[in-house]
């Protein structure tokens, strides 16, 4: 690698970490750790929820995708971009409001059991389980492309590169908890966001121009340019049925929770969809041009099999000149540490707050808190590493079962919470349950309708089942019943 390039690599991690330490002298209790005592602007809000949405996915696995399967990769676009846009009409600010009367909520299991008069914990243990369990597979996804990254760029070992990329994001997320997090993810995604729209529009450029960009990609595929070649209704539900994972992914609904008034929802989500749009955009049509450039006798040697996913990195070291080469390679960097530190901060929560202080130490301390916090995020991040030696992971599959585990789990969950006034507690765990048993029998098996993405039969299966065993069981009780009126009254 390039002398230039290195430097600018290293200036930018120095950058992340001397956040991450002045979050740390910010950070004195739980509440700060966790949620960032409920004080982030709208701006800051919505470019966190998008950077900690994306992952090394939106430079990594989706330019991928676009690489081997061409347009076909904008129905997994329309989909998330979809979600994403009711996700911020409907959930955010209504989420806002109810976890602050519930209880003053400060992570989804929390509010879950506030939510309910959950006494037995039932709900608390059960939802920060399924947390756990999908944020291995979610962070190990994170972790297996920092290691591309790293191989690719250094020439170093996959097993060296996967620990280099844990140790540095591991640091920050230690420190200085939820602020560091959003901080930095603000920083991170206005890079990712320009790196995404740099890199295609030089690509277009070096091929001369996007008529002779299509026209190569015709000669080498016509069924690229087809958006609906090779892909039947199985593959299009599929993709498009991505979107219904927003409204279960702990990691950006506690963003809507930590934002300082709801009178901030509107700004943050136009300023969300348009960075969303525009990066889901720059990263089809870096893979799109990708096939031209290095797939059909183009000016670029063809990718080697399975590594289809460096088509970013590749266009990176070809195209820039070392010091603008080293801030895009960082963007991808950013990309991944914007979800994994958002992650590894939900997946301590739930140990903190909804194992440690709910059922063993009552009493704890705010600073012990923290710090059972903090110990929480290396032991998930050793998990995640473990899971993420197999070097033949890819991110794209990876995130696929983490992304569709949350949103049958948790998603229904949610949205019943916030909009239906008959919901049980016990609607809610059996609905919890039924969707993440589902996705995870499902995913094992292979074949006509099971070729369906997991997170169809698992949403709607957990739905049913929550209307179910909520009208079958007693009425919520009056205290339930008159604080769910309450936030509907609230005009705040």
């Amino acid at each position: 690698m390039e002398t230039a390039t290195l430097v600018t690599f290293i200036v930018y991690l120095v950058g992340m970490l001397a956040i991450g330490l002045v979050a740390y002298r910010m950070t004195n209790n739980l509440s700060d750790y966790v949620l960032g005592g409920r004080r982030l602007g709208g701006g800051v809000a919505a470019l966190s929820a998008g950077a900690s949405d994306m992952s090394s996915w939106l430079l990594l696995g989706l330019p991928g995708y676009a690489y081997v399967a061409g347009m076909e990769a904008i129905w997994i676009s329309a989909g998330l971009a979809i979600g994403a846009y009711l996700n911020w009409q409907f959930i955010a600010k209504r989420l806002r409001k109810y976890t602050e009367y519930a209880g003053d909520s400060i992570t989804v299991p929390d509010f879950l059991e506030n939510r309910f008069r959950d006494k037995t914990k039932m709900l608390r243990v059960v939802s920060a389980f399924v947390i756990l369990v999908f944020f291995a597979f979610y962070t190990s996804a994170g972790l297996v492309g920092g290691a591309l990254l790293f191989e690719t760029s250094f020439g170093l070992t996959y097993t060296q590169a996967l620990w280099i990329g844990a140790i540095v994001i591991i640091s920050y997320t230690f420190l200085g908890g939820f602020l560091a997090v959003s901080w930095t993810d603000f920083f991170q995604g206005i890079l990712m966001f320009l790196a995404l729209i740099i890199v295609p529009l030089v690509a277009i450029s070096e091929m001369g121009g996007w008529s002779e960009t299509v026209n190569a990609v015709g000669n080498i595929d016509p069924a690229h340019l087809d958006v609906f070649a090779g892909v039947g209704a199985i593959a299009i539900l599929s993709n498009v049925a991505w979107g219904l994972g927003y409204f279960g992914q702990p990691h950006i609904i506690t963003r809507f929770m930590a934002i300082r008034s709801t009178k901030e929802v509107p700004k943050a989500r136009l300023i969300g969809m348009t960075w969303m749009v525009l990066a889901l955009f720059g990263a089809i049509f870096t893979g799109f041009v990708g096939i031209a450039y290095f797939a059909g006798g183009g000016p670029g040697a063809p990718l080697a099999a399975g590594s289809e996913e460096t088509v970013f990195i590749a266009f990176t070291q070809l195209l820039f000149n070392p010091w603008i080469a080293g801030f895009l390679l960082a963007a991808i960097l950013a990309a991944i540490m914007s979800t994994i530190d958002s992650q590894l901060l939900v997946s301590s929560s739930a140990i903190t707050e909804d194992f440690y202080k709910a059922i063993f130490r009552k009493n704890a301390s705010q600073t012990e808190l923290v710090w059972v916090g903090r110990l929480g995020v290396l032991v998930i991040a050793l998990i995640a590493v473990f899971l993420a030696y197999n070097p033949e992971s890819t991110v794209l599959d990876l995130v696929a079962y983490a992304w569709g585990g949350f949103g049958a789990a948790f998603g229904p969950v949610i949205i019943l919470a916030l909009f239906w006034k008959r919901m049980t507690g016990n609607g809610a765990l059996a609905g919890m349950i039924v969707g993440f048993a589902t996705v995870i029998i499902w995913s094992n098996l292979q074949g006509g309708l099971f070729d369906l993405y997991e997170i169809v039969p698992g949403f709607v299966l957990g739905w049913i089942t929550i209307m179910a065993v909520s009208l079958a069981g007693k009425e919520p009780s009056a205290e339930i019943q008159e604080e769910f009126d309450s936030v509907n009254s609230s005009k705040y």
